[in-house]
Formats: C-alpha cells, sequence, structure tokens
C-alpha cells in the first residue's frame, strides 16, 4: 500500500482502500458508489445520538469490532432476542429476552449506567430503524424530558433510516404517558407520522358504507326529481320507459296480449 492511501482512510468506512477507484473495502465490504447509482452514501459507522455516549446502529454495525472500538464503544444494548452477541469478551452485552414488547425500564436502565461510568453505548436491533430507535427515543423523554415528538424528531434528524411500526409507536406513546403524566404530548405520533392506528394489535375496521333505504311508492320518470334512495344527490337525470313497483305486484296484461298467448297455447 502506497503511503498517500494509508494517509488517506476512506472518509465512509474509515478503512484504507482504494474507495477513489471503487475497489470494496476488504474489512467491511464498502465500495464508493458512482455517480450514476441511486441512494445516498450510508456510512459503516453506527448514528451518533447524543455525543460521545450514545449510539444507534444495526445488527451489522455490532458485528464490526473495529469499528465499535474506533467510536470508543464498549457496551452493547442488544434489543432483538434472535441476534447472537458475538464478541462477549470485547464488549459488556446486555440482551432483551422478550420481543413482543419493548422493556423500556430495563433497557434506560443499562444505558443510564453507563452514562454514569463514563462510557459508551451502541444500542442495536436487526435493521437499527424500529426497535432500536425506540428505546434511543425513550431514553430521550427519561434523560432531556424532551416529549415523544421532539425525542422523535431528534433521532430522524440523525438517522433517517428509521422506520418505526405502529406497535412501537402504541408503545411509546403509553410511556410518554407514564413519564409525562398529564403533561404528555396531545399530538399523537402515530398521526403526525400519518401511520394508522390501531387497538388490541388489530387494525380499525373501515367504516360501513351507507346502505340505500328503499320506498314503497312507484318509481318517478325522473330519478331526481323523487330519489328512490336516501343516499348523496345524484346529478344525472335518468328516464324510465315504465312505472315499477317494489314487490310481488301482479299486472294486469292488456286484452290484445291475453288473445294471443291463448293462440300460441292452442296450437
Amino acid at each position: 500500500m502506497r503511503k498517500r492511501e494509508r494517509e488517506n482512510p476512506c472518509f465512509v468506512c474509515g478503512h484504507y482502500h482504494k474507495f477513489e477507484d471503487g475497489e470494496v473495502c476488504g474489512i467491511c465490504g464498502h465500495r464508493l458508489q458512482e455517480a450514476t447509482e441511486k441512494g445516498p452514501q450510508q456510512s459503516a459507522f453506527s448514528t451518533e445520538i447524543l455525543p460521545q455516549f450514545l449510539y444507534l446502529g444495526s445488527y451489522d454495525n455490532a458485528s464490526r469490532p473495529e469499528l465499535l472500538k474506533a467510536q470508543g464503544i464498549s457496551r452493547i444494548l442488544n434489543t432483538v432476542p434472535t441476534c447472537q452477541n458475538l464478541y462477549k469478551n470485547s464488549f459488556i452485552y446486555h440482551s432483551l429476552k422478550e420481543d413482543k414488547t419493548l422493556p423500556f425500564d430495563e433497557c434506560l436502565e443499562f444505558i443510564e449506567q453507563t452514562r454514569r461510568d463514563k462510557a459508551r453505548v451502541l444500542v442495536h436491533c436487526m435493521s437499527g430503524q424500529n426497535r432500536s430507535p425506540a428505546v434511543v427515543i425513550a431514553y430521550l423523554m427519561r434523560l432531556k424530558g424532551w416529549q415523544l415528538l421532539q425525542s422523535y424528531q431528534w433521532v430522524k434528524d440523525r438517522r433517517p433510516s428509521i422506520k418505526l411500526t405502529p406497535a412501537v409507536v402504541q408503545q411509546l406513546q403509553e410511556y410518554e404517558i407514564e413519564v409525562f403524566g398529564n403533561n404528555a404530548g396531545t399530538t399523537p405520533l402515530l398521526a403526525a407520522l400519518g401511520l394508522p392506528t390501531f387497538g388490541f394489535g388489530f387494525p380499525n375496521p373501515p367504516p360501513l358504507a351507507e346502505l340505500p333505504t328503499f320506498t314503497s311508492q312507484a318509481v318517478s320518470t325522473s330519478l331526481t326529481s323523487t330519489p328512490f334512495f336516501n343516499g348523496p344527490e345524484r346529478s344525472d337525470s335518468v328516464a324510465l320507459n315504465t312505472n315499477f313497483v317494489f314487490g310481488a305486484v301482479r299486472q294486469e296484461q292488456p286484452v290484445a296480449r291475453a288473445a294471443m298467448d291463448h293462440s300460441m297455447d292452442s296450437s
């Protein structure tokens, strides 16, 4: 490796490879995107939420010890029970056992102890988009005294890729009420994010369509003059060729038609 390459590490992943020539990093697999490729540059480092203390990332971030040590991270909060803790001899881990709900108080106790010890902690889930951001948001509500919307925006500004699910947002809103009581925010985060609300784990059913109410009167020759159902007004006018009555009413046949039918029956 030439001297210039040793002095100029990749500005994205921090490793030494010919990123300007599109060479793939032998350590983390990063490659500099070409101008014709879509998508923003993604750093291989975890996202710094609070300076020199709180970091947010994915399982991929948690699987790269050289990058974790470069950021000074010594403790890892694993929010996904199915994710393995790969480097127990190098980092202090705390793993959640429950995958249905997020035990915020348990998580926040580990993070706060890290702060007291003047250490640095990474909070991660599988993609760094849902469970781990929720834990970080809950911590900001406790530590900073920020309400849910402000805490969410702080994390979103630093890691735009986060995508909270309605179930996780529901837990955060309940936790906000637990933290702030009557002073909790009045604007639900679900509504602010444009996500559907739900109850008991199921989405709300769509509103029932208004059913027409039929009348027993004969239909007029124009639908606009006397509508036969109580619904939205119609602007079109349809002329009917005959009068029509709802119900099983036998109509008298004309004499000529009856005679014709008799002649056909006798043939």
